[in-house]
């Protein structure tokens, strides 16, 4: 098996903390959003579910070159950010960590989406019934009872932020050891010669480590359903 360079290894830590960092930014937005489209009662819901689901059908690429518009030195956002508060996103691993929350935000929604509408309503009934307000209800009744619609979802979320590609090239670059994850090493030994050893062998770590992220998913998932 091929020795790992320095930028290989970097490589691969790079990608666990993107992946993680989009999970855990992704988490409050996307328990928030599933709770939108499945409680409440409100006109313009199904153009809501439109846009939550709209990076499911768009090429990564397009996402990628949209948020570049948005983040970009003259972009809407991004000249807001880099000239009064010297805030720079593109081409580092912050506009690594927004594209891949943004690609993998419809799966984490539907996953906990999938857990509360699980929920019986004459349970958040019963505890506006004895007083409980909307934070109230959420946090004590919501949030338990889809518990692991919500460890689906970031489990779904990290794993595909660890094969986020399309999005992350155009708007974080392939800057070995600054914004280089797995697949864009792998996507540079893939055109370089005799790459295909190394190529090889990062993708042997991804999938050890997707597999260990699923497996750790699933017995997580087992061990609360023997709980409940």
């Amino acid at each position: 098996m091929p020795t790992f360079t320095p930028a290989d290894y970097s490589a691969i830590f790079l990608s666990l903390k993107v992946a993680m960092s989009a999970t855990l930014l992704s988490l409050p937005f996307g328990f928030a959003a599933a709770w939108l489209m499945t409680f409440p009662r409100f006109r313009g819901k199904v153009l809501l579910d439109v846009l939550i689901n709209l990076p499911l059908t768009l090429p990564p690429v397009v996402i990628g070159y949209l948020l570049l518009l948005l983040l970009g030195q003259n972009g809407w956002l991004g000249r807001h950010l880099l000239h009064p508060l010297g805030i720079r996103i593109i081409f580092t691993w912050k506009a690594a960590v927004i594209a891949t929350a943004v690609v993998g935000f419809p799966l984490m929604v539907r996953s906990i989406r999938i857990g509360m509408e699980g929920i019986s309503e004459g349970l958040i009934q019963a505890a506006r019934t004895l007083g409980a307000g909307t934070l109230d209800t959420v946090m004590t009744v919501i949030v338990p009872l889809s518990f692991r619609g919500i460890l689906a979802g970031a489990a779904l979320m990290f794993a595909r932020g660890l094969g986020e590609f399309g999005a992350t090239i155009i708007v974080a670059g392939n800057i070995p050891g600054v914004t280089q994850t797995i697949p864009l090493a792998i996507y540079e030994y893939t055109g370089s010669p005799n790459g295909d050893a190394m190529a090889l062998s990062l993708c042997l770590v991804s999938v050890f480590i997707s597999v260990a992220i699923l497996l750790c998913h699933e017995y997580l998932s087992r061990h609360l359903v023997r709980r409940d």
